[in-house]
């Protein structure tokens, strides 16, 4: 698939996925929302790739949905146009299919870590993408808003769910109903990012942490996600154990539980095939 609006490379194991509308401060046209779309399912689907990092080209992570599709006329034609080179899988039922909100959806039902390389501004529903991911690294120069409500609109794309998960209930109340902007310092300190590094190192800081996690057994892995966010919506540990006892019965019986077991006992490193 050549996209037009972001660029897709794989390092090994690693999917890197680049929104590359810098001009345009990586906004989300009718386009980029497909082509963004796309490429969930595609690196979602390969299984070759074990763990996914999301960035942006240039300043900008993204600044959010592109406005002007609602008040240019030209932009508003296009829509019906914009990424009809792409054809889904016609079985393919995820709500919202095009748009930010069904990557979110893809994002969180990956069976593979995704890892958010904020490289700049995350604005508005670039900003809930990012909340979706499972880990999010921001470097120095990185900025947030949920400036939904100065557009007279409410968070979308799960930014709503997401961000009290995230940073509690009062803080997520006072980033919505303000709008207020809020620097990598303070993102850090309210614990909306696992990190902050210096802006020149955030790839490698990003393709580091992603190697290390496709170094370890994807089913393990896959599982491990599962049953993180299963415990997001629980309330009765028993119940949550059950499901990680459920999840051990399947894993203690695959093949990468005796090569982690083998590679262990003969002081080695273990090749994990994922069966």
């Amino acid at each position: 698939m050549a996209y037009k609006s972001l660029i897709l490379e794989k390092e090994g194991p690693i999917a890197i996925v680049t929104l590359n509308r810098p001009d345009a401060g990586n906004s989300f046209d009718f386009r980029l929302m497909v082509e963004f779309d796309d490429v969930m399912r595609v690196v979602s689907d390969d299984p070759d790739i074990r763990a996914v990092i999301i960035t942006g080209a240039g300043k900008h992570f993204s600044t959010g949905i592109d406005l002007s599709m609602f008040t240019d006329a030209e932009g508003l034609v296009e829509r019906e146009g914009s990424g009809a080179d792409i054809s889904p899988a016609p079985d393919d039922q995820t709500y919202g299919k095009g748009t930010v909100v069904a990557s979110v959806i893809r994002i969180r039902n990956m069976n593979k870590p995704v890892i958010a390389a904020i490289n700049g501004s995350a604005i508005g529903a670039s900003f809930s993408m990012a909340l979706a991911c499972d880990i999010r690294i921001a470097s120095d120069k990185a900025r947030f808003s949920m400036v939904f409500v100065k557009r007279g609109i409410v968070p979308d794309s799960g930014g709503s769910f997401t961000l009290p998960r995230i940073v509690g209930f009062p803080m997520a109340c006072e980033l919505i109903l303000t709008g207020n902007t809020i620097d990598a310092a303070e993102a850090d300190r309210i614990g909306l990012v696992n990190k902050v590094v210096p802006h020149d190192e955030l790839m490698t800081v990003a393709k580091e942490l992603a190697g290390r996690i496709a170094k370890n057994p994807p089913l393990a892995v896959k599982m491990a996600k599962a049953d993180l966010y299963s415990s997001m919506a629980e309330t009765d540990i028993i119940l949550q154990m059950k499901r990680e006892e459920a999840s051990q019965s399947v894993l203690l019986n695959t093949e990468d539980f005796v090569e982690a077991a083998t590679a262990f006992l003969e002081k080695r490193e273990p090749q994990f095939k994922g069966k």
